[in-house]
């Protein structure tokens, strides 16, 4: 559509009452995001790269090596420098090999029986549970005193009290000592900045963990900060120090490419003239999925996964800030029966929007075609058309001005989150990894993936209400949650708050072994850990995605403008 029939469309509904809001436009500029132009020189630098990343990947892999069959403590540390500075995915197997071997020889009967420092302890707990071992945490009961709490003795042992910390993050459901540890640990450690001056590499570190506890941080952002400050490590592997910088720097040029090619198929969509109202957060979107993965073979993935959450994102905002009752009835029934008929009854402003919905999940259906997958494609379209259905349910509760009850509120509002829809569309791009059992098991919203949203919706309300509340928007949860239980506003984000620690223990029960999701492989369940990650930095204090100038930013371009000198 033009922009001449645009602004004529737009000036003759202007008469119709439309709740729209103010969102800023994008903060990047076309300049900034002209990526992937390479001269001759720089394809001939990469390719010298290559082969030195292929080099120093060589000489990580000696030092992987068992030097006998039970595994030191100094391997452990190795493992976990290597998955700090963003360069596990090198060396899957490598790690997965040592890890049994500590399990074999540290664990018995789910107790780990090393007679070894809390740092050390809790680092090995960590590393194991991370890795889907469902270790006791019991052993931490030897740091109590008589009277059962934690005894201040370790209050000095900075170091220990923050692996113990870090450790306490992955707790599972009926792990009181671990909740009494994070409470115990928070409170020392906070105090404890001042004190360690003298060992900048731990206090960098300690600052860093208290202020984004790196197991619920973004991967790409966390090896960015964690390499600028590896250095200061007295213990630092200038290998891997090497390693990490170089691989940074090269999935960067790829990722950046793919910021430009995606930044490209959006701008054909003309958002600014033809849908104005939505936000336009394309490259804000791209760093949303480049959480979800970064790894060089889920190139496709991210851009399927890409094109699908702008998307939603504009459904989103056609439902929540610009779209009549009549007109949001018409689109739900356009995307419930997916058919480029439907196009006729739809709204002048939408149907080029729509024509590239099927458009692009036409594209993929193809592409997966080829792989002999396209029932992948069948069950993202299911989620997708859910998601909409929960939008047209709250946009109805609006329209009749309906608040509903805590519980109704939250079985609509966490498939509108679209956080199952995006599980969904996550799986598409992996290969055979991800089999038709998959996404029968994503389809029927699995307690992760619950959790996932429900963290999603929660910490979303939490901290949009006041935003939302500037035009006619349909109850928050908060305010659900008020009427429900005749609360303050302040008890009910305390009680919400309490609600995210929980399904946070969810996440972690579903992640580890015998219980692993149901038979899900490994990769599936990082998808959704991933996508509770961006929730858990990008909504921590503010809705960075909507005022996307400050944090969004900043990670950004540290992760995708700047490259490490």
């Amino acid at each position: 559509m033009s922009s001449i029939a645009a602004s004529t469309k737009h000036a003759n509904e202007s008469h119709i009452g439309r709740h729209s809001a103010e969102f800023h436009p994008s903060i990047w500029t076309d300049d900034s995001l002209q990526y992937g132009c390479h001269s001759l020189s720089s394809e001939v630098n990469h390719s010298e790269t290559v082969q030195h990343v292929e080099t120093l990947k060589q000489e990580v892999r000696k030092m992987l090596v068992p030097t006998s069959e039970k595994p030191s403590i100094s391997k452990v540390e190795l493992i976990d420098s290597i998955q700090r500075l963003g360069l596990r995915y090198h060396f899957e197997s490598e790690i997965a090999e040592v890890l049994q071997q500590t399990h074999k020889h540290y664990v018995q009967n789910g107790q780990l029986i090393l007679d070894s420092d809390l740092c050390s302890l809790a680092l090995l707990f960590r590393l194991l549970r991370q890795d889907g071992y469902l270790i006791s945490p019991d052993m931490f009961n030897k740091f109590k005193d008589e009277q059962g709490s934690f005894s201040e003795k370790i209050a000095s042992d900075v170091e220990g009290m923050l692996s113990l910390y870090e450790a306490a993050h992955l707790s599972v459901h009926g792990e009181d000592i671990l909740d009494e540890a994070l409470a115990f640990t928070l409170n020392r450690l906070h105090r404890s900045i001042t004190t360690i001056e003298s060992n900048p590499f731990l206090a960098a570190k300690l600052r860093h963990s208290l202020e984004q506890c790196p197991y619920r941080g973004l991967p790409r952002l966390e090896a960015r900060k964690y390499i600028s400050i590896y250095h200061l490590n007295p213990s630092c592997n200038q290998v891997l120090l090497k390693l990490a910088k170089l691989d940074f720097n090269m999935l960067q040029k790829l990722h950046q490419k793919e910021f430009g090619n995606l930044c490209k198929w959006y701008n054909k969509l003309d958002v600014q003239r033809n849908l104005s109202y939505t936000r336009n957060r394309i490259v804000e979107l791209c760093f949303w999925i480049l959480t979800v993965y970064f790894e060089p073979q889920y190139s496709k993935a991210r851009s399927i996964m890409t094109k699908v959450i702008a998307l939603l994102s504009v459904i989103d905002d056609t439902f929540d800030a610009y779209g009549t009752i009549d007109e949001l009835e018409l689109l739900n029934e356009a995307v419930q029966r997916w058919d480029i008929r439907c196009l006729d009854n739809l709204p002048e402003y939408i149907k080029l929007f729509y024509k590239e919905l099927l458009n692009v999940f036409q594209e993929i259906d193809e592409d997966m075609r080829k792989e002999g997958r396209s029932y992948s494609v069948y069950y993202s379209k299911q989620e997708f058309k859910k998601a909409v259905e929960a939008y047209m349910t709250e946009a109805r509760w609006l329209n009749k001005k309906h608040i509903p009850t805590t519980e109704e509120y939250m079985n609509v509002s966490t498939v509108s989150t679209c956080y199952p829809a995006l599980s969904a569309a996550s799986f598409i791009g992996m290969g055979d990894v991800a089999s038709e059992d998959v996404f029968k098991w994503a389809q029927t919203h699995p307690k992760v993936i619950k959790a996932s949203a429900l963290i999603c919706r929660l910490m979303d309300d939490i901290v949009s209400s006041e935003f939302e509340k500037k035009r006619e928007h349909i109850a928050s949860l908060i305010e659900c949650y008020m009427k429900d239980y005749g609360v303050s506003k302040q008890e009910a984000i305390g009680e919400l708050e309490k609600k995210i620690g929980s399904a946070w223990k969810d996440i972690n029960e579903g992640c580890v072994r015998p219980n692993i999701s149901q038979g899900m492989p490994k990769p599936m369940l990082m998808r959704v850990l991933n996508m509770t990650r961006f929730m858990s930095v990008m909504y921590k204090d503010v809705d960075n995605f909507t005022h996307s100038g400050g944090l969004m930013k900043d990670s950004i371009q540290l992760v995708i403008l700047d490259p490490l000198p």
